[in-house]
């Protein structure tokens, strides 16, 4: 059988197999969509979707086959209730198509009862449109309808840049080829650093795809792209996970708080208890709950299983209502014809500051509310007011603790990040890092150079950590302490070390660094030669079990960097203690004799 011979037969029965790969969201630790992709019967000519859609295009049957792919991924979806939202792939050769049929989307998602605002249209990038305008007018069609867009393959194709200042994407999924080996390409380290920068300005969410490696995830995430998808985190299947689990979790390093900022405070803490209304609710009812309630600004919209679909604005409502002919043409239609299609819908667990950064990149109305979920369904509102303003007020008691010369973190925010750590179990290693002989250059070379230095060493330190999860605090003068969560603390210590002694030698005069330090006069006026700049550091990992607080665990940190003071170079001292030291008690052999109370 030929390939046209395959293709229509596959049409013509409906021979196609949707498969799902999950899409997921680094920052709030879920799973933010699945891309449903299309295969041909297996073992024929057009299994693979490359000959597949090759074949339809050559036919000129494109249209009928991403149809027919379109109508079997909307109904595979819903019958296995997956969680978050379907992204579908569209070629804009099919969207200008004038034997496209319209509508066919709206029927599909209504036929199976998916929410428009739970699909993405995927347009490829690969594929040249010279109507643009054409393609402007079919996208906004699909906006009009509630549902969200992507654009595929970035980097991969034509326009580019062009296509996203077109298009104003809610999505741009960048092309696997700047993923691939990112965490070993300078060039493409800046390129992902520039689309993040464009995606910020632009509202854009960024989804990494064709991750294959843990060292490529890793980079991704701390250059803030927050949606990742690959084989590394699942392959395509048939029935995908519906979350992830603490396992997976566990495996990729995504659990856990990065910063104290982070960890402090929930969106969740915000909710408002307020009643929703459903899909179905009439405009002329929604009318009546606002007048019956006037301090309600806003209203959740719900389906039947109480997942939100949208929010209904008084402000818009009465407006419509306020018209000559407003009441007779919007109050006996749904109010799905007046809510806004794409709120802001949070999980209660989302931490408050990735929320706030969400508010400002897509410049929501500071009047309205956003929507708070537990398990997918609507659990209230949260003013963005209100969220605004508990985030800015957190910022400003870490600013009050924060060192002034590096604002980092002072010792509040250290404890609290250490405390929280002991409160949840998580395991993890504490770093004191202290500069040795910095007096007599303090002394020498002025205190200009004294705070450069310990600037240096602030940036040294977050430049090593900043690929992986850790708390980089400054106590004060030339002393830091660095919370590792994940099991490489040995190694970034030795890397910090390392930085240090080799940007250091800057500071210092050819002659010194040529004699490797320097002749001073100590405290009691003699002469001593005085060593370039070192580092100790003290490193331990507390026991959970035995460490009841932060200051028993600083303890174990500060005897572990004395120690390594003790060595002339710089030097990493590991303890092997991790259980806070029993207090000794002096017994007054007087008053024991007398059988009173130790002293």
């Amino acid at each position: 059988m030929s390939e046209q011979q395959a293709l229509h037969s596959i049409i013509a029965r409906g021979e196609i197999t949707t498969v799902f790969q999950p899409i997921i969201d680094m920052a709030k630790r879920q799973i933010l969509g699945y891309e449903a992709l299309s295969r041909g019967p297996k073992g024929s000519l057009l299994e693979r979707p490359d000959a597949l859609f090759r074949a339809a295009q050559q036919a000129e049957r494109l249209s009928e086959l991403e149809l027919l792919c379109r109508s079997n991924a909307i109904a595979r979806f819903v019958d296995q209730d997956l969680p978050g939202k379907l992204f579908i792939n569209v070629s804009p050769i099919t969207l200008l198509d004038p034997h496209h049929p319209r509508g066919e989307t709206l029927h599909l998602l209504e036929k199976y009862g998916l929410a428009a605002n739970r699909v993405v249209i995927e347009i490829t990038e690969q594929d040249k449109v010279d109507d643009g305008f054409l393609l402007l007018k079919n996208i906004a069609h699909y906006r009009e309808l509630g549902l969200s867009i992507a654009i595929d393959d970035l980097g991969a194709g034509y326009s580019g840049l062009k296509q996203w200042s077109e298009l104003c994407p809610d999505f741009v999924k960048l092309d696997r080829y700047f993923v691939d080996h990112c965490d070993q390409s300078i060039v493409k380290r800046e390129f992902l650093k520039t689309i993040v920068e464009l995606a910020k300005a632009t509202g854009t969410a960024v989804i990494a795809e064709g991750i294959e490696r843990f060292e490529e995830l890793k980079l991704l995430e701390s250059l803030g792209i927050a949606h990742a998808q690959g084989y590394l985190l699942e392959r395509p299947t048939l029935s995908p996970s519906k979350e992830l689990s603490h396992a997976k979790l566990a495996q990729f390093k995504l659990e856990g708080p990065r910063t104290a900022l982070q960890s402090s405070l929930v969106i969740g803490n915000l909710v408002v208890d307020q009643r929703a209304i459903t899909n179905l609710t009439k405009c002329k009812d929604a009318h009546q709950v606002f007048e019956q309630d006037k301090r309600l600004a806003s209203l959740a919209v719900v389906d039947e299983l109480q997942r939100p679909v949208g929010l209904l604005h008084r402000d818009q409502l009465t407006e419509v209502f306020a018209g000559p002919y407003g009441h007779a043409l919007f109050a006996k239609k749904a109010v799905t014809e007046l809510m806004d299609k794409q709120p802001l819908i949070v999980d209660e667990n989302d931490k408050l500051d990735v929320v706030s950064q969400q508010i400002t990149e897509h410049e929501f109305d500071i009047r309205r509310h956003i929507i708070i979920t537990r398990d997918g369904r609507y659990l209230g509102l949260a003013p963005l007011r209100d969220i605004l303003k508990h985030i800015t007020e957190e910022k400003i008691r870490h600013a009050q603790h924060a060192n002034p010369l590096t604002m980092l973190p002072g010792n509040v925010a250290i404890n609290e990040a250490i405390e929280q750590r002991l409160r949840t179990q998580q395991t993890f290693s504490l770093a004191y890092i202290d500069l040795n002989h910095f007096k007599q250059f303090n002394d020498l070379y002025g205190y200009a150079s004294g705070d450069s230095v310990i600037k240096l060493l602030a940036d040294v330190t977050l430049a090593v950590c900043r690929y992986s999860p850790t708390f980089v605090g400054h106590i004060g003068g030339d002393d830091f302490m660095v919370v590792f969560d994940g099991d490489d603390a040995e190694q970034l210590c030795h890397d910090i070390i390392e930085g240090f002694e080799a940007q250091s030698k800057a500071f210092f005069t050819p002659e010194h660094v040529k004699s490797g330090g320097y002749w001073a006069t100590n405290r009691e006026g003699q002469k001593q030669f005085v060593p370039l700049l070192t580092l100790s550091i003290g490193l331990v990992r507390p026991d959970l079990e035995h460490c009841q607080n932060s200051h028993q665990v600083a303890a174990l940190a500060t005897d572990a960097k004395k120690e390594a003071k003790r060595y002339r170079n710089s030097y990493l001292f590991i303890c092997n203690r991790r259980k806070p030291t029993v207090p000794v008690v002096r017994i007054n052999r007087t008053a024991e004799k007398a059988n009173a109370l130790p002293y």
